[in-house]
């Protein structure tokens, strides 16, 4: 059995959906379970209702009216009449979708966030799927939620992984095709969870690891893996080769085209992982197993971009040792905020953090109690994988360079651009 991922971009339009049977036909679609992520760019859509409903303006209704035509433009280019079921299930959709804002009770945003946004990957594997049905493709849809259990860290939520596989493994026909939404779950009492932001490629290396998968294929844009976002460096190459521990290391550094979650269940299992060219599918791309070494070895760049530098140093002068550090990480966990790097002397410690969730506000008072803080917001973090010097003197011309640190394999820096 294999899975394929498919992603906003592979979904945005009537045409790019047409080319996910054109894919299926071109590899084969027996024995297929296929993620699918919300069209084009409809999380961002959701995340502003969100916001203007928590915000109260006036032009939420003209939002969700904007997004159903969207999608009524994509179904009408799809489906010979709009008599199909398909027009009211979607109909549907987004009727519940007013229904969860009109009842809501909570304040809470993270919770809001996931029953609102999730109706995105609702409604695009709704779409595919009955398209797929009215062109040969006979495929059973899923509902994710039923079969990913999670706790109730919404927004970020951890996988029950045994309660998971049990259901996994009693409600899915690895015979068939399948198709479900990628980066949502539920929680115990059956509220909807997400798995974090760009979270269907977890997805999809969560169902490979609870069906035993032979490989995922994550279809993207782009010809595979490059050692460097082509809209941010110049001349990029396609690596064709990396081992999971590579992977693991550019995900985790902010390299977006693997989420950083996907690789670890995989790995457990020993099941490949490629990314390919939803434009090209016959083509290669990049492969991702057990031990290979990078091919070609080449440095490869990253950017992580909105970051904020935190320098802390004591008020009193005394050292930041474990005691204090530990007490500024219990912090940083406490309102979830992701450190992507370190710098410390004897009385001041330096990181650069990832405030996905814009808690950094409420972190800043409660550091400022106990300590001197001065910080950088907006700045970017680069890093280089098996850098060379003339690497690095590239990427630091003309950058404002705030603090950078080098290791055996890994150049990292902050800069301003």
């Amino acid at each position: 059995m294999r899975v394929f991922k498919f992603g906003g971009a592979s979904v945005k339009d009537a045409a790019a959906v047409k080319n996910v049977a054109k894919v299926l036909q071109t590899t084969g679609f027996s024995e297929l379970f296929v993620v699918v992520s919300a069209m084009g760019k409809t999380t961002n859509a959701l995340e502003r209702i969100v916001e203007s409903y928590l915000n109260k303006n006036l032009d939420r209704n003209d939002q969700i009216k904007s997004l159903q035509e969207y999608h009524l433009k994509i179904l009408e280019q799809l489906f010979k009449t709009n008599q199909q079921p398909v027009f009211n299930k979607v109909k549907d959709l987004f009727t519940d979708l007013e229904t969860t804002l009109t009842r809501n009770k909570s304040k809470q945003y993270d919770y809001l966030y996931d029953q609102v946004v999730s109706y995105g990957e609702l409604i695009a594997t709704t779409i595919v799927s009955e398209y797929l049905n009215e062109t040969g493709y006979k495929n059973n849809w899923l509902d994710a939620r039923e079969l990913i259990k999670t706790d109730n860290a919404y927004r970020d939520a951890q996988v029950n992984w045994k309660q998971t596989q049990e259901l996994i493994l009693e409600k899915v026909n690895k015979n068939q095709l399948n198709i479900t939404q990628g980066f949502i779950g539920s929680d115990q009492n059956n509220f909807t969870t997400t798995l974090g932001r760009e979270g269907s490629d977890y997805t999809a290396g969560i169902f490979a690891y609870c069906l035993g998968a032979d490989s995922v294929s994550i279809w993207k844009d782009v010809p595979g893996v490059l050692n460097g976002d082509p809209r941010v460096f110049k001349n990029t190459q396609l690596l064709s080769h990396i081992s999971y521990s590579e992977a693991i290391e550019m995900a985790f550094y902010g390299a977006s085209v693997i989420h950083p979650k996907t690789i670890q269940p995989l790995q457990r299992k020993e099941i490949p992982l490629y990314v390919k060219s939803f434009l090209n599918p016959t083509t290669k791309g990049t492969s991702v197993k057990k031990g290979q070494p990078l091919d070609p070895y080449m440095p490869c760049y990253i950017v992580k971009k909105n970051q904020i530098l935190v320098s802390l140093s004591s008020l009193d002068f005394s050292f930041i040792v474990e005691d204090k550090i530990s007490e500024i990480f219990g912090l940083f966990h406490q309102y979830h905020i992701k450190v992507d790097l370190i710098q410390n002397s004897a009385i001041s410690f330096s990181v650069c953090l990832d405030d996905k969730f814009n808690h950094f506000e409420g972190l800043l008072n409660r550091l400022k109690a106990k300590f001197k803080v001065t910080y950088n917001t907006n700045v970017s973090l680069y890093t280089i994988r098996h850098f060379t010097d003339e690497a690095i003197r590239a990427l630091e011309k003309n950058k404002d360079i705030l603090l950078k640190q080098i290791t055996r394999e890994t150049y990292q820096m902050v800069a301003r651009d």
